[in-house]
């Protein structure tokens, strides 16, 4: 068994961990942005490809206490770092987060524990100086209390780079946070799905991917193949198994407008290479389905009307951030009130940093909950 740490917006905590354990793995913890859990081994590979709600998988190899710089280096010296790494790696330390703890120096941390990693494997290797001409190695260093973390990147580049999006236009929802949003207004691919602000697809592209059941790591790769524990053999067996899960002949009924022409074109561009990518997905069992693309169209959308009686009205509107003017938004959003009528008897969920949303569209939420979007804190109101 290993332990990961899988990061998240903050909010996304429970979604998180819910979803993997959907997967069948066990939580052991959660904190602010992150969830940790035990699995197998095949975990480190399938956790990257499968949970649409994480932004990076961590591996964790060690947790530790210690209250000064020669428990720091101690700790991380103990480590066999030469098990994880190839000789001519490149050790980057990227990130290091301290709190409430005797050892409070970000960069002093960061200096001791590179010190420390290449202390031990040059010892190891019996290398004076190691080349890194190879790939790059991430490594984290969190102490929360005086309790040393120590985390290796299985992920590479975040999660939300899902392979499909060349495009993403002005302030693109993260598609991590668009699967969040789908899993806090619990929609089902049997219910209606519309975004009426589609921009570059990201909401109607990941309801796809959930309704037909693809896994959202099959279009990149990640960090863990560039490292010796990985096993590119059971690598492909994953894959063949998550592509046997991969459902072409469900129905659903998902569809976005803008009124910007670009924007659509974006959006059944992006929603294109998603698609085509599950088509390969599906090529690894020898099946030649499709999976059916989202219908985008150019419309405002005061004009569209509810095409069913019920259904989901999923949206990311532009706030003062992206169009420039916040009072523009609030006009904005004060026109949206229309959508209640025109979609009446469909739930909807909107996501925003402006403040005053809620008393612009003039109509109270039943729900507000609060998630972190990069580095937007913003509020998610939902009808």
């Amino acid at each position: 068994m290993v332990n990961l740490v899988a990061l998240c917006g903050i909010g996304a905590e429970k979604i998180l961990s819910n979803e993997i354990k959907f997967l069948g793995y066990k939580t052991t913890g959660r904190a602010p942005g992150r969830v940790m859990f035990s699995c197998d081994e095949d975990g480190m590979f399938r956790s990257n490809l499968c949970l649409r709600c994480a932004d990076r998988i961590f591996l964790q190899l060690a947790s530790f206490s210690a209250t000064d710089f020669d428990a720091l280096f101690d700790g991380i010296v103990a480590i066999n770092w030469q098990d994880y790494f190839k000789k001519d790696v490149r050790v980057v330390i990227d990130k290091v987060r301290s709190y409430k703890s005797k050892l409070n120096s970000e960069h002093s941390i960061q200096s001791m524990a590179h010190k420390a990693i290449y202390t031990k494997l040059g010892k190891i290797w019996r290398m004076q100086v190691l080349p890194e001409t190879g790939d790059t190695a991430t490594v984290r260093i969190y102490i929360d209390n005086d309790n040393v973390l120590v985390l290796l990147d299985l992920s590479g580049n975040p999660l939300n780079r899902r392979g499909y999006r060349t495009d993403g236009g002005v302030a693109p929802l993260r598609e991590t946070t668009a699967a969040v949003l789908l899993q806090m207004m619990c929609w089902r691919r049997k219910t209606p799905f519309h975004d009426p602000f589609c921009g570059s697809g990201t909401l109607a592209i990941e309801a796809a991917l959930y309704a037909y059941n693809v896994a959202p790591g099959f279009g990149r790769r990640f960090a863990l193949e560039t490292l010796p524990i990985f096993n590119p053999e059971r690598a492909l067996e994953i894959k063949r198994a998550e592509a046997e899960k991969i459902r072409p002949e469900c129905e659903a009924r998902i569809t976005g407008t803008d009124i910007d022409p670009v924007a659509v074109s974006r959006a059944r561009l992006n929603a294109e290479h998603a698609c085509v990518t599950a088509g390969r997905a599906l090529q690894l069992i020898g099946s030649d389905a499709r999976i059916q693309r989202p219908d985008f169209e150019q419309a405002d959308f005061k004009d569209i009307e509810a095409p069913y009686e019920s259904g989901l009205i999923l949206a990311n509107p532009p706030y003062g951030e992206r169009i420039g003017d916040s009072e523009l938004a609030i006009e904005l959003y004060k026109d949206m009130s229309c959508l209640f009528d025109s979609f009446e008897g469909w739930n909807m969920g909107f996501i925003t940093s402006h403040e005053q949303f809620e008393e612009s569209i003039g109509k109270k939420a039943n729900s507000i909950k609060s998630l972190k979007c990069g580095n937007l804190d913003t509020k998610f109101y939902i009808y």
